[in-house]
């Protein structure tokens, strides 16, 4: 097992023996009665106290733990559960002190007086060192031993000092005997030297600070600046207490309020080291740096203009008038209210580059545009040199598609990348995919800062597309409408023209022979039989372009339509009054559905179903096959879907695998 793990073990186990320490002494501190120097306390406060010491060092042991287990190479998780121990020892130190004004007679009286006199300099070693090693476990260099050194060396000789040159202790101390007693002509030598270790301790207490600074300083990587951040983060909460100690005064006369203070550095230190070890990317700490910057400054304006206030306002309606704090609070409102956007802006710049980049050209862009000097197109390129990440790519949602596209339209593959989606009036329409720069909460802003642009482009892109559709249609019309009239020169040719050139050769014949004794009743016959086939070849032709069972109504065509097909179908036509090119239109749709259904499906039952609603007609044409089908250039449902945006509508095909196909078509029939 690794060292560092064994060291975190051995100061759980000195933790778990300090609280049980504190146990017995605050049983111990509510027995007995008050003396003039020290006050008497009830079980409630020593309980209460007991449970403060123990909560405030309970994060810092569990996730020292943590840390030890998760990398126990490193001394961060025992140093962390040493600021824990720091913490109860606090506690046992004030329960102790109080049980001994009760029990004068308790053991380790002497160790305890002597030891309590320097021991406060002990309470800052742990974070010391842990600002000292920070992240890494290891000193920055080998000239940073001496203040390793120093911070282990300078407070046992201060306690030693203290507790030899104190006379006599403190209440209720004072009768106590020294343990250490030096001879009289080395006291003043003893306390020059006690007096000059004080800013020699201060000293190393700023190296230690400055071996962060350092660090993130040199740090080349990321990660190791982002884990930096994340302790400062926790550390900062430390000047919380004074802003809470300034409040307290202003609004209740005392300091109470500083308590809640360093319980938030109790917490907010060993969460963020733990965060910063473990998981730096966890949250966008550039993000939460700017906002506790942003709000402590708030908070400070905020506090000096109501005690400016309060004072100015006291002195004309006196110090407790309501009318004065009401006035006060007005003012504060008033001159806080446009301070914080642009206070937040200022920060942004200065520790949040990134955010401020990025949302001060999504603005310029979108002035640009709207002044018709830029495209909304240019916001991924935008978005790249604002970020300074050559990989991000912004994606654009079309309806009907699974994926995302470009400005291009052509599809954009995210792969593993996180994606933020771009959302705008609760759809999805787009995403910002993450390259190589940037947390997952800059890029979720800089998507919702980024959304009107998104959208713009998307339907730019959903018009373009749609443009380049219908054109490939007229394109596929002309065709057909060419191929057709092939088909059609092709079919008269072979077919009703040869027998009427036929018909035309046999009359000139019988004309020649009118006078040579022709059988002409013989030749008659033949003649109509060759008028009736040219008639009948015409009439299939003419069927192919508009079937003449339409001469009857929509519902009478689809009712032989439907008739002559190889499977039931059930037809439901509530159509009426429509004009024939939009009744020849929903013909056709049922035709081509129906036809594609038993070549490709294989169905037990087909359906058809034509209604009206208003100025639109709706042809439903559904069967119970295997489903699976799809529009493909060439085939009959694209021919079809070109049919009926021609006619001005819209065709739409759902086919899931399994669950049958259902050919619905919507086409505009206004009067």
């Amino acid at each position: 097992m690794a060292l560092p793990r064994l060291l975190a073990y051995a100061a759980v186990t000195v933790v778990c023996a300090l609280t049980s320490i504190e146990v017995v002494l605050a049983v111990i501190a509510g027995d007995g009665t008050a003396t003039a120097a020290y006050p008497a306390h009830t079980a409630a406060e020593n309980g209460m106290a007991l449970a403060i010491g123990t909560t405030l060092a309970l994060p810092s042991v569990v996730l020292g733990v943590v840390v030890a287990v998760r990398r126990p190479r490193s001394v961060v998780g025992p140093l962390l559960v040493l600021v824990g121990a720091a913490a109860v020892w606090v506690t046992v130190g004030e329960l102790y002190t109080t049980a001994f004004a009760r029990r004068p007679d308790l053991p380790l009286s002497e160790f305890y007086a002597a030891l309590s006199q320097g021991d406060w300099m002990f309470l800052y070693v742990p974070a010391a060192l842990l600002m000292l090693v920070f992240p890494d476990g290891r000193l920055p260099g080998r000239r940073w031993r001496w203040a390793a050194v120093g911070l282990l060396a300078v407070p046992t000789l201060f306690t030693l000092i203290a507790a030899a040159v104190t006379e006599p202790y403190p209440p209720p101390f004072e009768s106590t005997p020294h343990l250490l007693r030096p001879p009289e002509a080395y006291v003043p030598v003893l306390l020059t030297v006690g007096e000059a270790l004080l800013p020699v301790f201060l000293g190393l207490l700023v190296t230690s600070a400055s071996a962060a600074v350092i660090r993130y300083r040199r740090a080349a990587d990321e990660v190791r600046r982002a884990q930096l951040k994340w302790f400062a983060l926790g550390a900062g909460f430390l000047p919380l207490t004074l802003l809470l100690c300034w409040a307290g005064y202003l609004f209740f006369g005392s300091a109470d309020l500083v308590v809640a203070g360093l319980a938030a550095t109790a917490v907010s230190i060993p969460v963020a080291t733990a965060i910063a070890v473990l998981r730096h990317d966890l949250y966008d700490v550039d993000r939460a740096i700017s906002a506790a910057v942003t709000y402590a400054l708030v908070t400070t304006i905020l506090l000096a203009f109501y005690t400016v206030a309060t004072f100015l306002a006291g002195l004309t309606a006196g110090r407790d008038s309501p009318i004065a704090a009401a006035a006060a609070t007005a003012v504060c409102a008033a001159a806080l209210s446009p301070l914080r956007v642009r206070l937040q802006r200022r920060v942004d710049r200065r520790l949040y580059p990134a955010r401020q980049a990025a949302l001060t050209a999504i603005e310029e862009l979108r002035d640009r545009t709207y002044a018709g000097e830029a495209q909304p197109e240019e916001l991924e390129a935008v978005l790249r040199a604002a970020l300074r990440d050559p990989l991000l790519r912004v994606g654009y949602r079309l309806p009907g598609t699974p994926g995302l596209v470009d400005a291009a339209g052509d599809p954009v593959d995210a792969g593993a990348a996180h994606t933020a989606p771009v959302r705008l009036g609760g759809r999805e329409i787009g995403a910002i995919v993450h390259g190589g720069v940037g947390s997952r909460e800059l890029l979720r802003e800089v998507a919702a800062a980024g959304a009107l642009l998104v959208e713009v482009v998307r339907l730019r892109i959903e018009v373009s597309l749609a443009l380049a559709e219908t054109e490939a249609g007229r394109a596929r019309l002309l065709h057909a409408g060419y191929e057709e009239r092939r088909r059609l020169e092709r079919d008269l040719h072979d077919g009703a023209q040869q027998r009427l050139v036929s018909l035309g050769m046999a009359i000139r014949l019988a004309q020649r022979r009118s006078g040579v004794g022709a059988d002409l009743d013989a030749l008659m016959d033949e003649w109509v039989a060759e008028l009736a086939a040219a008639v009948a070849e015409l009439r299939r032709i003419a069927h192919g372009l508009r079937p003449s069972s339409l001469d009857d109504g929509l519902g009478d065509a689809l009712a032989t339509l439907a008739s002559k097909a190889p499977v039931p179908v059930s037809l439901d036509v509530s159509a009426d009054g429509l004009s024939d090119d939009v009744a020849m239109t929903a013909y056709f749709v049922a035709s081509e559905a129906m036809t594609n259904a038993v070549k490709h499906a294989g169905p037990v039952s087909i359906g058809v179903r034509v209604s009206r609603t208003g100025d639109l007609v709706t042809v439903r044409v559904s069967d119970d096959g295997p489903g699976g089908a799809e529009v493909r250039p060439g085939a009959g449902l694209a021919g079809l879907v070109d049919r009926v945006e021609a006619a001005g509508g819209a065709l739409r095909l759902t086919s899931p695998v399994g669950g049958g196909t259902q050919v619905e078509a919507v086409l505009p029939c206004a009067l």
